[in-house]
């Protein structure tokens, strides 16, 4: 009998998820790696992000979703891969040898050249995203509140976002909601009508891939909500105190970067061929091309659906993908034929503006307003890891339709204006 086959999982996402579970409780051996020790259900950090759930909300430690006496969960950061030698190198130098390698490390944003505007315009893809921008959003009406200045009230309630997909679209609702909402209520000073908040696109239309009836209707509801959507605008410039779009300028102590994504540079750990967007390109059994015993999936892969079209970079394709490949590669421990393409089973498109209207694309379904909330709010529900999550989440959704309220509400890492005489705008631009 042969040795047990080891597989090496790196990224603890919707895909390498999947993939340990399905290979959990086999003869083959899984470690799963990842820089976190948590599995993040990132379609909700807005959420987060917006005061509305609490991290622990949307997030669960790896090890308790994945258990198994063949299965290995380790904390550390992959910095690269030896393929003749079979080994993933860490960061804490520890190499892990396999036979079998699924890259599952997703995608982060790209600012398409203009790296240092990062230092001024917060990204959503972790939790430390998410905390980053509630405390921005909540110190910038704690400091309005207070402030006697015109023009630094304004630029503290003037919100902008960059990128019109889904979520943009997601985090501009939100932020209308939180802010409006908040000012009503517990702000003296403050005026809701005195909020702006602007969603930025550099493209003719947003929500680009849902069918144009549905992009329109985005556009009014999110204009009923008092966002301002400016489209075909590109951003020339992003600093400390605002933003540039051509010849334009716009103030603001609040700008979050939600425009285009990349995939992780797992391409080059393996040399293998990428995409414009360096998503490794793979075979329709989801294996790096030339390298039959690597994989890659969810957004880190270029998967060619057909026509030239790749699938889009969705929970539901990673999550698929997964399972596929932890099949796959069981049957190929054991000696069994082996599935010989993916083909993915389309859960549709959808995105949330604010708290009763939503667009969703199933292909031959497509609802908008309250129904298209109702379908989003199912698919997403079903979609968190576990029933805690869920029961979680329901609640704080409950609560957040019936009183317009937020869970969330706190600031915990806000540094303390100084004695001086100049209004200090500290961590509001981080």
């Amino acid at each position: 009998m042969g040795r047990t086959k080891r597989v090496v999982i790196v990224g603890a996402g919707f895909g390498g998820l999947a993939t340990a579970k399905a290979l959990a409780g086999t003869d083959v051996e899984v470690t799963l790696v990842d820089r976190s020790n948590h599995h993040l259900f990132q379609p909700l950090l807005y959420q987060v992000a917006t005061a509305t759930l609490s991290p622990a909300d949307i997030a669960s430690a790896a090890r308790a979703l994945v258990q198994g006496p063949n299965v290995q969960v380790i904390m550390d950061e992959v910095i690269g891969v030896d393929t003749t030698h079979k080994l993933v190198m860490t960061r804490s130098r520890k190499n892990l040898p396999y036979d079998y390698l699924v890259l599952a490390t997703g995608a982060d944003y790209s600012f398409f050249g203009n790296d240092e505007w990062a230092r001024h315009a917060p990204t959503l893809k972790t939790l430390e995203d998410a905390l980053t921008i509630r405390e921005g959003l909540l110190a910038s009406l704690e400091r309005a509140e207070r402030n006697v200045s015109p023009s630094e009230v304004e630029a503290l309630l003037t919100f902008v976002v960059v990128g019109g997909g889904p979520t943009g679209v997601e985090m501009a609702g939100a932020i209308a909601e939180l802010a409006r909402s908040a000012l009503a209520k517990d702000f003296r000073n403050l005026d809701p009508m005195m909020v702006k908040i602007l969603l930025i696109e550099a493209g003719p239309a947003i929500l680009s891939s849902f069918p144009k009836h549905l992009s329109n209707y985005a556009v009014k509801a999110l204009e009923k909500l008092g966002v301002e959507v400016r489209l075909s605008s590109p951003v020339t410039t992003i600093d400390q105190s605002g933003i540039n779009l051509g010849e334009m300028r716009i103030s603001s102590r609040n700008v979050i970067w939600c425009a285009g994504t990349q995939a992780r540079p797992a391409a080059m750990w393996v040399g293998a061929s990428a995409d414009r967007n360096l998503g490794v390109r793979v075979a329709k059994n989801c294996s790096v091309i030339g390298q039959p015993d690597i994989f890659a999936i969810g957004d880190v892969s270029s998967f060619d659906s057909g026509k030239g079209m790749r699938l889009p970079g969705l929970a539901p394709v990673a999550k698929q993908q997964g399972r596929f490949v932890g099949k796959l590669l069981l049957n190929r421990a054991n000696g069994r034929r082996e599935p010989e393409e993916f083909v993915y089973k389309n859960w549709g498109s959808m995105a949330v503006i604010g708290r009763s209207h939503a667009v969703a694309d199933f292909g031959k379904l497509r609802f908008k307003g309250f129904v298209g909330w109702l379908a989003w709010s199912l698919v997403h529900l079903m979609l968190l890891i576990d029933f805690r999550s869920r029961a979680s989440v329901y609640l704080h959704w409950s609560w957040a339709w019936f009183t317009r309220g937020r869970a969330a509400r706190l600031l915990t890492g806000v540094k303390r204006e100084s004695n001086s005489s100049t209004p200090s705008t500290e961590n509001i631009d981080s």
